[in-house]
């Protein structure tokens, strides 16, 4: 007995230098390698920098609006809510999302809203909404920006992601990205 729990403290603490010195080590050279040496990536935009893998709140009539957040954009703290889709209190929060977006974008059926303009994604950070999203919002920015319809769907087009080999993902638009253009279209 006196032997088993010697081997188990050692084990511990072989297991506990290993995984908190040579592996996270090892992580930050791997990282040091990659773009931007592993800080994620920034877009700098008016003296301001933004990173572009975590999702922003856009609120402002004149913008698109990101996909929902269940962690009010704080990265800090990644992650859903954990509530099922029968959970009456997400239900409420998913109704009261939808309430809004059709008072803000009138003349959208609700059967015809976009899942991700009023779900949050897994890690309540996604940074990308659907196309369909994107064009839903379409006449609201128009009208609020007094641009025409069709420079915004080119606006659109022009920044979609398109899936991974043409094959593996959706099309995506990350929205930092399509607002920033949308700042700079006259």
């Amino acid at each position: 007995m006196k032997n088993i729990f010697f081997q188990t403290i050692k084990l511990t603490v072989a297991f506990l230098v290993f995984f908190s010195v040579f592996y996270t080590l090892l992580i930050f050279g791997v990282a040091q390698a990659a773009p931007n040496r592993g800080r994620g990536k920034l877009i700098t935009d008016n003296g301001k920098t933004y990173y572009k893998n975590i999702g922003q709140s856009f609120t402002k009539k004149g913008y698109f609006n990101s996909r929902p957040s269940a962690v009010a954009y704080n990265a800090a703290g990644s992650g859903g809510s954990n509530k099922g889709p029968s959970n009456p209190e997400y239900l409420a929060e998913v109704q009261q999302r939808i309430d809004t977006l059709l008072i803000l974008n009138p003349g959208i059926k609700r059967s015809d809203i976009s899942a991700d303009l009023v779900t949050a994604s897994g890690s309540g950070l996604d940074p990308h909404i659907s196309v369909l999203a994107a064009k839903m919002q379409i006449n609201r920015i128009a009208k609020e920006r007094n641009l025409d319809p069709a420079q915004l769907n080119t606006l659109i087009e022009q920044h979609t992601d398109k899936p991974l080999l043409g094959l593996f993902g959706p099309h995506k638009i990350n929205v930092l990205e399509l607002n920033i253009a949308l700042d700079k279209v006259k």
